[in-house]
C-alpha cells in the first residue's frame, strides 16, 4: 500500500527566521481558523514550527520577517524540545520543501516607509498634477 506525508500551511510568521551556520532555517507560522459552533463564531489559531534546509532556507532568512504571510509545503516530522521548566515537549514540525512568499515586498515596512515609498512612486519629477 502506498503512503503519503504531505502538508500545507498558510499563515503569518510569528517571529523572524533563524538561520544557523550549516544548519536549517527555522521559524513558526500562525494559521487562523474560524467556524461556527452552536450559532456562535469561533476563532482559533494553530502554530507550526517550520524547518527549511539549503538555499531555500537562506532565502527565507534573507527575505522573511515576523508578520509576513507565507505558504509552506512539506512533510510532518516529530520533534521535541525542552521548555524553560526542563520538561520535554513533543512537537510536529513541518520540514518544508517549498516556501512561497505571499503579500507584497513592502509588507514588513513601517507605515512611514510605506508613505515615503508611495510618495516617491507618485512623484515623477515633472511637477504636473497626476490626474
Amino acid at each position: 500500500m502506498a503512503s503519503l506525508n504531505k502538508c500545507f500551511a498558510m499563515g503569518n510568521l510569528t517571529r523572524d527566521p533563524e538561520l544557523r551556520d550549516g544548519g536549517p532555517c527555522k521559524f513558526s507560522v500562525a494559521v487562523n481558523r474560524s467556524y461556527k459552533k452552536n450559532d456562535e463564531k469561533v476563532k482559533e489559531v494553530r502554530y507550526f514550527n517550520i524547518i527549511v534546509w539549503g538555499k531555500a532556507g537562506e532565502n527565507c532568512a534573507a527575505y522573511l520577517k515576523k508578520g509576513r504571510p507565507v505558504l509552506v509545503e512539506g512533510r510532518m516530522e516529530p520533534g521535541s524540545y525542552e521548555n524553560r521548566e526542563g520538561v520535554k515537549v513533543n512537537t510536529f514540525d513541518i520540514i518544508a520543501n517549498n516556501v512561497t512568499f505571499l503579500g507584497g515586498a513592502n509588507d514588513n515596512a513601517t507605515p512611514q516607509d510605506q508613505a515615503q515609498s508611495q510618495q516617491e512612486d507618485d512623484d515623477d519629477g515633472s511637477g504636473a498634477i497626476p490626474f
